[in-house]
């Protein structure tokens, strides 16, 4: 049986309130009582309980986590940058995957309530009434990565989903295509769908190219699926076209797959450019020229902010620099 503070205090010869000071660094006790306290915390082999130590200082050490999907590989970037920075801080992390459901993730928000965490790091949905009550009445700081609120006073930490997007729009312009198409994400998803077509829009429009809304294939996500399904369509719909810029490096490697068994090549025959620069871009055949966004250092950004506002500090909101990562999948026309 593990020993419990009412033994600690018994082999101290002390109360029990003056071991609870003693662990908490609370005043009220003699350093050589301290001592004899620590004394027999180490003889007797006594662990305090975390959960019930955060009941005193307000500090459970942990902090939250809420993804929609914990199995793709942005999300298992963000992550690596949020437990590295945590740990460092002295913090663990509680993960939970929402799948992006609206019940589920209102659970998980009352459970992480429930366990006192010390923040939240809200990642890639957009945050709604309910949430943000729920937030309210946790009342710990909240952070969120890869989308923001345009409603509630939430910091953030994202890149300019527009503005990339045009990056890698003018990226295909500037090599030469004339004819360029889309396959979007969901148009729907306010941040990283709907931006992204727009800065794509707005690129080819400042460039005088032709644009229509048939130009872009919009899908309900950003998966290698979606991929495979949309290029056949586009390219359907426009032949012409000779260069696509894919709203994910999931959604352009799935592009690939659908043109290797189409007896398209990549990129002699249509160029495709990505958005994201997972390891997986690098894997892919050929290499795939994408927009990088800064997924480690966003997830480390977040902690620091989280823990920024747990200080009673104020904290900006972070927009980051994406850059263009050149690789094999897109052709300079001449």
């Amino acid at each position: 049986m593990n020993p419990t503070i009412q033994d600690v205090a018994k082999a101290a010869n002390v109360s029990i309130a003056t071991v609870s000071r003693v662990l908490n660094n609370q005043p009220g006790f003699s350093q050589k009582t301290k001592q004899r306290v620590l004394q027999a915390i180490e003889e007797i082999g006594y662990q305090p309980n975390a959960i019930a130590r955060g009941l005193v200082n307000r500090n459970s050490g942990t902090i939250g986590v809420l993804f929609p999907s914990v199995s793709g590989l942005l999300s298992s970037e963000v992550l690596h940058g949020i437990e590295a920075r945590a740990n460092e801080e002295g913090y663990s992390v509680i993960v939970c995957n929402t799948a992006a459901d609206h019940e589920k993730t209102l659970k998980y928000i009352q459970l992480l309530s429930e366990k006192r965490v010390d923040g939240l790091v809200f990642v890639s949905e957009e945050v709604n009434e309910e949430y943000y009550k729920a937030f309210q009445r946790m009342g710990v700081p909240v952070v969120l990565v890869l989308t923001q609120s345009y409603k509630y006073p939430l910091p953030y930490v994202k890149v300019d989903d527009s503005h990339a997007a045009y990056t890698a729009t003018n990226y295909l312009i500037e090599s030469g295509h004339e004819r360029i198409g889309m396959l979007s994400g969901n148009p729907n998803d306010l941040l990283a769908g709907r931006s992204r077509i727009e800065g794509f829009k707005r690129a080819l429009l400042e460039a005088e190219l032709p644009y229509s809304e048939s130009l872009v294939k919009k899908q309900t996500s950003f998966t290698y699926e979606d991929g495979i399904n949309s290029l056949p369509r586009l390219l359907e719909r426009h032949p012409e076209i000779t260069g696509i810029f894919a709203a994910s490096d999931e959604i352009a490697i799935g592009a690939i797959a659908a043109a290797y068994k189409l007896g398209i090549r990549i990129p002699e025959d249509v160029s495709i450019i990505g958005y994201d620069n997972l390891k997986l871009s690098e894997m892919s055949i050929p290499p795939l020229t994408t927009i990088s966004q800064p997924f480690q250092r966003m997830g480390e950004k977040a902690i620091e902010m989280v823990l920024t506002l747990k200080n009673d500090k104020q904290a900006e909101s972070s927009v980051m620099p994406h850059h263009l990562v050149e690789r094999e999948s897109v052709k300079k026309i001449k």
